[in-house]
C-alpha cells in the first residue's frame, strides 16, 4: 500500500514548517506530500503565521524536493477558474519533474470563503463537473489544436489549450463520500478516489460505490486507485501515543476507532484492515506540522511491517 503523508497547513505552518515535512518525507521514504487547500483555521488558536496558498506552496516544494509527489487534498472547485487552475497544475507538473497531482472537490466550508470573499454557491456540485471537464480536456487535447467548451458555470473559445503536464494522463483525484454524484464523477474523470474521512464501518460502502460506478460506464475496476485519509497519532508507549493525541486535540480512542492510533502494532493492523477492504493508497493525516520524530518514528517501525 502506498503511504502519504497529509498535512493541514491552515491550523498554523509557515512555508518553512511545511518545507521541513516535505524534506522529512522525502528523506525517510514515504510515496508523497499531500496538502489541504483551505484559508482560515477550524479549530482554537490564532492560526498564526496564517494560511499559505496550497499551489503556490506546492510550486515552492517541487523545487526543493526531487521523489515525492505533491499535491492537494483536496482543492476547492469555488477557489480558482478552471482554466486558471489547469495552468497553476501543469506548471507544478512541470517545476517538479513529473511529480504533482490535483485532487479536486466541491468544497465545503462556509466561514473561509465568507472570511476572503470569495462566492460560495449553495450548488455546486455542476460547477464540480464542468471543472472536472475542462481541465482534463484542457490537458487531453493535442498540442497545436484548441479546446473549446460551452456550460452553464464556464465558457471557453478557442483555448491553446497550454502548456501540457509532464505526466500524461495527469493524476487527478476526485474526492468525497457523496452516494451517487461523486463515484459517478471519480468513474468518469479520475485516475483515483479518495473517500474523504468517513467512518471506518463505512469505508468498504464507499469504495464499493467507486467500483460501482466505474461498472456503470464499462471502466474496469482496477484502473481506478482507491484511498483513504486517516488521522494518525502513533508512539512506542500508551503514552506517547496519547502525548501526539492531546497534542492535537484529539482522543486516542476515538484514533482508534476511526483513524490510526496507538502503538505500532495496533498501526499495522488498522492498515492492514484497511487494506483488506481494498485500500489502495492511505494518506496519514499528520496535523502536528513540527512533530517530526512522529514521521521517523511510522517510517521505522510500521512501515518496514507492512511488507
Amino acid at each position: 500500500m502506498d503511504l502519504r503523508i497529509f498535512i493541514e497547513p491552515q491550523q498554523g505552518a509557515s512555508y518553512e514548517d511545511q518545507l521541513a515535512v516535505a524534506k522529512a518525507t522525502e528523506e525517510l521514504g514515504f510515496d508523497a506530500l499531500f496538502r489541504s487547500d483551505h484559508y482560515i483555521n477550524f479549530d482554537a488558536g490564532d492560526g498564526l503565521p496564517g494560511p499559505t496558498d496550497a499551489w503556490t506552496t506546492l510550486a515552492g516544494l517541487a523545487r526543493e524536493t526531487s521523489r515525492i509527489k505533491l499535491g492537494t487534498m483536496v482543492s476547492s472547485v469555488t477557489f480558482r477558474h478552471p482554466g486558471v487552475l489547469a495552468v497553476q497544475v501543469a506548471q507544478v507538473d512541470a517545476m517538479s519533474g513529473g511529480r504533482a497531482e490535483l485532487g479536486l472537490g466541491a468544497g465545503w466550508n462556509t466561514r473561509e470563503h465568507e472570511a476572503y470573499g470569495i462566492p460560495f454557491p449553495a450548488k455546486r456540485f455542476g460547477i464540480y463537473e464542468e471543472q472536472l471537464a475542462i481541465i482534463s480536456g484542457l490537458w487531453a487535447t493535442p498540442v497545436g489544436e484548441t479546446f473549446s467548451y460551452s456550460g452553464e458555470h464556464y465558457t471557453l473559445t478557442d483555448s491553446p489549450a497550454l502548456p501540457k503536464p509532464v505526466q500524461r494522463p495527469m493524476p487527478l483525484i476526485v474526492g468525497g463520500a457523496g452516494k451517487k454524484k461523486t463515484p459517478r464523477l471519480a468513474a468518469k474523470y479520475a485516475t483515483e478516489y479518495n473517500t474523504g474521512f468517513v467512518p471506518f464501518d463505512q469505508v468498504k460502502t464507499t469504495l464499493d460505490r467507486a467500483r460501482a460506478a466505474c461498472d456503470e460506464i464499462g471502466r474496469p475496476q482496477g484502473d481506478l486507485i482507491l484511498s483513504v485519509p486517516r488521522t494518525i497519532a502513533v508512539g512506542a508507549t500508551e503514552a506517547e501515543a496519547t502525548r501526539r493525541a492531546e497534542a492535537i486535540s484529539r482522543d486516542l480512542a476515538g484514533l482508534r476507532q476511526d483513524g490510526v492510533g496507538g502503538t505500532a502494532a495496533e498501526a499495522v493492523d488498522r492498515i492492514g484492515a484497511l487494506k483488506e477492504l481494498g485500500v489502495q493508497r492511505l494518506y496519514l493525516q499528520v496535523m502536528d506540522h513540527h512533530d517530526l520524530d512522529h514521521l521517523e518514528f511510522i517510517a521505522r517501525e510500521i512501515v518496514p511491517q507492512l511488507g
